[in-house]
């Protein structure tokens, strides 16, 4: 938001200079992030008046013109056709630089002397228009500085305005913080119009068939106007605040919407067909055309400003090009309304840009100062363009709305801030913002915000103000009082937390991805069309079609994560995600949340070393990860079981993962098809698991055993078996012996190939046993392990291998 110092001066006495202004405005919580020096180079350009214009005598379309100040008469030769004689104009005296870098020297042009330039707008950087001389005013003192003449020096303040704050986005909102802040009262604009009268209800009318979308719209007129330029004092106001001027009138309701805060709509009231507006949602399909020649296509969410017949504008935020101010245009109709935040920020991002008007409405405007805004509107018009305002307005205003009055504790303000501010200087504070004050008791206030203070809801916004104006250096520093919170972990943030560490000490990396996401990123994992993961829930307001859907699974994020990496060359990656995936729930709006663990491992596993060789990584990686996962979570009963079913992991290098009777999720060998779909080369591997359902299975507490006094002995195992046989079923068959002595089985190899025959595989173990009250001998381990061998080839015609 940028507000000129000048404009400011109209409505506050600025009594601390500039530095202090800023420091004060930033402290308040209005951020003020430059102050941009405006007016330079018009140190040497001053008013004059052209005395005479003769023809050059060496040049068709040059001129010998004669201007004095009132001091000095000079000889300029000119090549413009605008001037005449009488007129007063900027003259750039010799030694004058100007904005756009133009240096002004005595020179001879064509034979003839010139002592300086008459200027144009463009020269003097203060418009766009290069086609003549500016013409000044014929009051402007003759001999004067043009840049204090039209106050051309100046400081530009750019504020930055957080959302709470759209009141802020106005020069009487700044000035009204500022009067807030030094004490005083701001003068408001006098219109001096009065909205009393029934003449303009006999020639229009407004209906509102969506008061929800537009609670408020006033319409007032004038008629007889005539469109022209702007005086140079209100396009230099709008230009430093950013707004090209345009004519008189549309200047008028920039002018005041920069002023208020308050956006205002000019229609051409002769092509207002039935001399009527109608406030409607659009049409599915409808189309509408702009004031910017664009033609867009609307939906039945967005709200529409009709006449009898047709749409003129788009409510709050462009108006059309069926309806604009025209050199011709002789009645205006001035429309000030108040459309719903949300659907107008809505509309706006649908449509794909953003307008002033759309930028304030967005952000919720001041439903109380309609009127006042229009009438100020049709003030400024009169006084430039002429014409006169028809008696009365329109204020179409089904459901008025009202501030809601708030109780404030007086004593509880001190006990957050940590102040001791009396209860006479809060409501002084308050009052100062303009807030309505009543006392109910010595420490209890019944504060009832401004219309257009709509961030004020809840006591605690309240004490934020007492905090600005009381000055947020003025909080005193204090130790925080009592014991620190000793509030427990829930459960799943516990195994959470121990889940990523356990993870990131097996070389993993955590990435974050977004929740938001294209409808076709499931796309190259090979699902079924009815597969629930594809039934992804659609954002109401996306800002791409990339991010329009919440996602159903956190494989996609991660495969981009894999193809980002590649592209940097880093080929070894180990990452996972903790995060939420959101699932359709059948019969309701909002989605099931379920909290995945989704993990992806690729390329070599170890870095490069003299001391050791690194090597690919496998099934055996990943699978060993989660079972240790799940030791240190204390999840028991866990098994691996073959499938088929997963579509996007490699048939018969998959598995599901089972605790109990339920499945947790599963793990394997990404299927190559999908890596094809990234681009990404060679093998990886991928494990998914439902953690919510995964912490139930936890059990809870840590348990303890002490340290084997005595040595455990080792012994190998080498089984050739069917192919078909899970080796998981080969641990389990040597657990369900329940020898006390074995302590732990871990295989460690599995190969096919010769001299294994075809269509078997070897299988090895290492098992350990180990007793925790005696030393075992060779001959009572040498027992255990015969009955193991016995046991395996009875069950599954296991062969020893030699």
């Amino acid at each position: 938001m940028k507000v000129s110092l000048n404009w400011l001066k109209d409505y506050v006495d600025l009594r601390i200079g500039l530095k202090d202004l800023t420091n004060l405005l930033t402290m308040a919580g209005l951020e003020v992030e430059e102050a941009i020096s405006t007016g330079q180079g018009f140190e040497k350009v001053v008013v004059a008046e052209i005395q005479s214009i003769k023809r050059h005598p060496n040049a068709d379309r040059l001129s010998l013109v004669k201007a004095s100040t009132d001091r000095e008469q000079f000889s300029i030769v000119c090549g413009a056709t605008n001037i005449r004689e009488g007129q007063r104009v900027p003259l750039a005296l010799v030694g004058a630089k100007l904005p756009n870098g133009i240096e002004i020297k005595r020179s001879k042009i064509r034979g003839e002397p010139s002592e300086g330039m008459l200027c144009s707008e463009i020269e003097l950087g203060l418009g766009q228009d290069a086609t003549g001389i500016m013409i000044l005013d014929r009051d402007v003192s003759l001999g004067a500085n043009l840049g204090e003449t039209l106050g051309l020096a100046d400081t530009v303040l750019d504020i930055s305005i957080t959302p709470n704050r759209p009141d802020c986005l106005c020069v009487i909102g700044i000035a009204r913080e500022i009067a807030a802040l030094t004490d005083q009262r701001i003068k408001t604009p006098d219109h001096r119009l009065s909205d009393q009268g029934s003449e303009i209800h006999q020639r229009t009318s407004v209906t509102l068939l969506d008061p929800d979308l537009c609670p408020r719209y006033v319409a007032r007129m004038i008629e007889g106007v005539q469109i022209g330029p702007s005086p140079h004092w209100m396009k230099s106001r709008l230009e430093k605040v950013g707004i090209r001027s345009i004519s008189n009138v549309v200047d008028v309701t920039n002018y005041v919407m920069m002023e208020y805060g308050q956006p205002l709509h000019a229609f051409d009231f002769e092509f207002l067909e039935e001399g009527r507006i109608v406030v409607r949602r659009a049409r599915k399909g409808e189309e509408f055309v702009t004031l910017d020649g664009v033609r867009r296509s609307l939906d039945e969410e967005m709200l529409m400003i009709c006449d009898g017949v047709k749409p003129v504008a788009i409510a709050g935020v462009m108006g059309g090009l069926n309806s604009e101010i025209r050199a011709e245009t002789r009645t205006v109709f001035l429309e000030s309304a108040y459309f719903h935040p949300m659907n107008n920020r809505r509309t706006s991002k649908k449509l794909g840009f953003e307008t002033e008007a759309s930028y304030r409405f967005g952000r919720g405007i001041d439903y109380g100062g309609c009127m006042n805004a229009a009438s100020r509107a049709l003030s400024l018009i009169q006084g430039l363009a002429g014409g006169r305002v028809v008696d009365g307005a329109v204020d179409a205003y089904p459901k008025p709305l009202r501030p809601n009055p708030i109780r404030f504790s007086v004593r509880r303000a001190n006990r957050i801030l940590g102040t001791e501010i009396p209860a006479q200087q809060v409501k002084t504070y308050l009052e100062r913002l303009d807030l309505d004050v009543q006392t109910e008791d010595p420490s209890t206030l019944i504060v009832t915000p401004p219309s257009y203070r709509g961030d004020l809801e809840r006591e605690i916004d309240l004490v934020e103000e007492v905090a600005r104006l009381d000055g947020y250096e003025n909080i005193p520093l204090t130790l925080p009082q009592g014991p620190p919170s000793s509030e427990e972990r829930s459960k799943e943030f516990t195994l959470e937390e121990l889940a990523k560490d356990l993870l990131i000490q097996h070389g993993y990396n955590e990435v974050i991805t977004y929740s938001f996401t294209t409808p076709h990123s499931l796309d190259g994992f090979r699902l079924t069309p009815d597969d629930p993961r594809r039934k992804c829930l659609p954002i109401l307001n996306p800002l791409t079609e990339d991010t329009s859907v919440m996602r159903t699974s956190l494989l996609p994020g991660l495969m981009e994560a894999v193809r980002y990496n590649l592209s940097y060359k880093n080929a070894n990656l180990k990452l996972f995600e903790l995060k939420k995936i959101y699932l359709t729930a059948a019969g309701g709006r909002l989605p099931k949340e379920v909290k995945s663990l989704t993990g992806l491992a690729m390329g070599m596993d170890g870095d490069l070393h003299w001391a050791s060789s690194a090597r690919p990584v496998d099934f055996y990686d990943v699978k060993g990860c989660l079972e240790d996962l799940f030791r240190s979570l204390q999840i028991k009963g866990i098994t691996f079981a073959r499938t088929e079913e997963v579509p996007y992991l490699h048939p018969g290098k998959s598995a599901k993962v089972i605790c109990g009777e339920e499945t947790l999720g599963v793990v394997g060998e990404v299927h190559p098809e999908t890596l094809g779909q990234y681009g990404i080369p060679g093998k990886a591997y991928l494990f998914e698991i439902d953690f919510d359902r995964m912490v139930t299975h936890a059990e809870e507490g840590k348990k303890f055993r002490s340290l084997p006094k005595f040595p455990a002995v080792y012994r190998d195992l080498s089984l050739v078996v069917e192919d078909q046989l899970e080796a998981e079923n080969v641990e389990e068959a040597i657990r369900l012996l329940k020898q006390p002595l074995i302590d732990e089985v871990m295989l460690f190899d599995v190969y096919q190939g010769n001299p294994v025959p075809q269509g078997k595989k070897s299988l090895a173990y290492r098992i350990r046993y180990q007793s925790s009250d005696r030393t075992l001998t060779d001959d009572e381990v040498n027992r255990y392990h015969e009955k193991i061998i016995s046991r395996l080839r009875e069950i599954f015609k296991a062969e020893l291998r030699g």
